[in-house]
C-alpha cells in the first residue's frame, strides 16, 4: 500500500465537504480529513496535521480563501492549494492563481474532476479546466482584452472581500471585527467601491453586493 497523500479540506459547508472526503477516500493513495470552515481554523489545522495539499473553498465562513492561499504561500510554500469556488470562474481564477494557489475548479465540477486535479498539483503542475485556460491565455495574447476589465475587476482582494461581506448582510462594525480592520478603513474601502462601480448611494452599493452575492454578476445600474 502507497503511503497516502494528506488531502486538507477547507469548506463552509459540511454536506459538501462530507460529499468530497467520501469521493477523495475512495482513492488508494488519497485521505481526506479536516472540519476548518473559516481561515483561522485552517491556519491551526495547517500546523497540527502537515497536509500534503488544501482544497480551499473561495467563500469561508467569516473569512476568504484568498487570503488562506496568501497565508499558505507565505508561511508553507511547499504545500500546494487547489481553490474551490461556485463564482465566477474567470474572475476568481487568475485571482486565485496571482495569489499562489496551484489549481482552480467550479463546485459544479467538482465531483467529476476533484481526483484528477488533485493529482495533477501533486505531480507539480497547475490545473485548469479547459474553458478557464482557454480564456487566459487569450488574454495573455491579446493585450488589449487584458486592458478591458470589468469594474469588478478593478477592485483588489481586499475591496472584493468587503463588496461580498456587504452582499452577506454584514454591517461595517462586523466587517471590521472580522477583518481585524478599523470601521474607517472599512468605510474608505466601501467609498472606493462606489466608486469603482459607479454607484452614488450606500443603498445602491448593499443591493449591487446582495445580487452580486447570489447570481456572482454586477450590475452598476443605478436607481
Amino acid at each position: 500500500m502507497p503511503d497516502k497523500k494528506k488531502i486538507l479540506l477547507v469548506e463552509d459547508h459540511p454536506i459538501f465537504r462530507l460529499g468530497l472526503a467520501e469521493l477523495i477516500n475512495q482513492e488508494e493513495d488519497l485521505r481526506a480529513f479536516g472540519k476548518a470552515r473559516d481561515v483561522n481554523q485552517a491556519i491551526i489545522e495547517i500546523e497540527n496535521m502537515a497536509p500534503d495539499l488544501i482544497i480551499a473553498d473561495i467563500s469561508l465562513k467569516n473569512s476568504d480563501g484568498i487570503d488562506l492561499v496568501k497565508h499558505v504561500k507565505l508561511h508553507h510554500g511547499q504545500i500546494p492549494v487547489l481553490v474551490l469556488s461556485m463564482h465566477d470562474e474567470y474572475l476568481y481564477a487568475q485571482r486565485a492563481l496571482t495569489a499562489g494557489a496551484r489549481g482552480y475548479i467550479m463546485k459544479q465540477e467538482a465531483m467529476e474532476s476533484v481526483v484528477t486535479a488533485i493529482h495533477h498539483v501533486l505531480a507539480g503542475k497547475i490545473y485548469l479546466n479547459e474553458k478557464v485556460k482557454e480564456h487566459i491565455l487569450s488574454t495573455m495574447s491579446n493585450p488589449q482584452k487584458a486592458r478591458e476589465k470589468t469594474p469588478v475587476d478593478r477592485l483588489t482582494d481586499r475591496e472584493l472581500q468587503v463588496f461580498k461581506m456587504i452582499g452577506r448582510g454584514f454591517s461595517s462594525r462586523e466587517i471590521a471585527t472580522r477583518l481585524f480592520l478599523s470601521i474607517k478603513t472599512i468605510g474608505t474601502y466601501r467609498e472606493r467601491i462606489k466608486e469603482k462601480l459607479s454607484l452614488k448611494h450606500a443603498n445602491e452599493l448593499v443591493r449591487c453586493a446582495v445580487h452580486f452575492e447570489k447570481t456572482g454578476q454586477v450590475t452598476t445600474q443605478q436607481g
